[in-house]
């Protein structure tokens, strides 16, 4: 039966959105190890890392944005260390230069020929850090690197490690010495995602312990490349309903028309809500999308594509998905 949360038809069965679970589960007890592994680095913030870990396996890339100090970067590097990524960073500062990115054609005396060496993009987990530090010209470096997995030098195309994701970390625009993302840099995101301040347990363990980056060097890695590789195709069989589609479909004409929103969801976002679903879907163990898995990541997934329209007073579209999630019944 359906609760508050889907809106007001809550006495409607969704028995048509569901469907019979075949393997998903199998994956369970390995993404609950890895969490955990996490969460001896990164205290008290498992949905968060639950989100990461369904941004991986949806092939997408994720933005991070916080306060300096909450523990973005130490993610990304605990990450890395579970999943057993070969890392780069990247430190975005405003004199930050394309080249120093991508790489560049360097001479080679003894051959008499540029040859091109590769910049620190060539890895399978970047971290852009502060990426709103940088000028949007060196912000623009990263476009086709995260849409289409190469970069192109000179007219020659340089494929991407696979896999290759992304992780930026940003600091709120009102902070000093930032620059905003353009929406053509921030919908290359699939989804952006908050830390915020840990619960008091977890920061008493923080303080009693010792710094929790001494501790990255002690990661497990649990997951495997040919793991992920599995992972990554069980997400794009996940079955989605058309009833489920049908509810995705009002929820993006919703904010398409909505005089509340200066313009609605993309069709990439649309899909960016799918394929998100789908990865949340096979983490709690289903082969199936139902409206909790739409609903749990809709905020990280729509909260950088929407804009309130003039006179709204939602921050950061956060409001923006909560009215979504209320103004849109899951069926009809």
């Amino acid at each position: 039966m359906l609760n508050g949360i889907y809106g007001r038809k809550q006495d409607v069965s969704i028995k048509s959105i569901e469907q019979p679970s075949h393997d998903s589960s199998d994956y369970h007890d390995l993404i609950n190890a890895m969490v955990s592994e996490v969460e001896t680095v990164v205290m008290g913030k498992t949905h968060q890392v639950r989100l990461a870990l369904a941004c991986l396996f949806a092939n997408g890339h994720l933005l991070i944005e916080d306060l300096p100090g909450m523990g973005k970067t130490t993610l990304a590097h605990t990450l890395a260390g579970v999943l057993g990524f070969s890392f780069k960073r990247i430190q975005f500062t405003s004199d930050l230069l394309p080249a120093d990115i991508i790489g560049a054609p360097i001479f080679d005396g003894r051959e008499q020929r540029f040859e091109f060496q590769p910049g620190p993009v060539f890895s399978q987990l970047l971290l852009a850090d502060e990426i709103n530090r940088a000028t949007p010209k060196a912000q623009s470096a990263l476009l086709e690197a995260m849409e289409e997995r190469q970069v192109s030098v000179d007219g020659t195309t340089h494929p991407l490690p696979v896999p290759f994701f992304v992780i930026a970390t940003q600091n709120p625009i009102s902070q000093t010495g930032t620059f905003p993302l353009p929406e053509s840099q921030l919908d290359r995101f699939l989804m952006r995602i908050e830390l915020g301040y840990p619960a008091h347990e977890a920061e008493r363990r923080i303080l009693q312990g010792s710094n929790p980056r001494e501790s990255i060097s002690e990661l497990k890695q649990i997951l495997g490349l040919d793991q992920l590789r599995l992972i990554q195709q069980r997400v794009e069989s996940i079955l989605v309903a058309d009833p489920l589609l049908d509810y995705v479909q009002r929820l993006v004409h919703f904010s398409r028309q909505c005089s509340d929103f200066d313009f609605g969801l993309s069709p990439r976002g649309a899909l960016a809500l799918v394929r998100s679903a789908r990865a949340w879907a096979l983490i709690e163990g289903r082969d199936y999308v139902i409206p909790e898995d739409v609903q749990q990541v809709l905020p990280c997934v729509a909260e950088h594509r929407l804009r309130g329209g003039r006179g709204h007073s939602g921050h950061r579209g956060i409001t923006l998905t909560r009215q979504l999630i209320d103004a849109v019944d899951v069926l009809e």
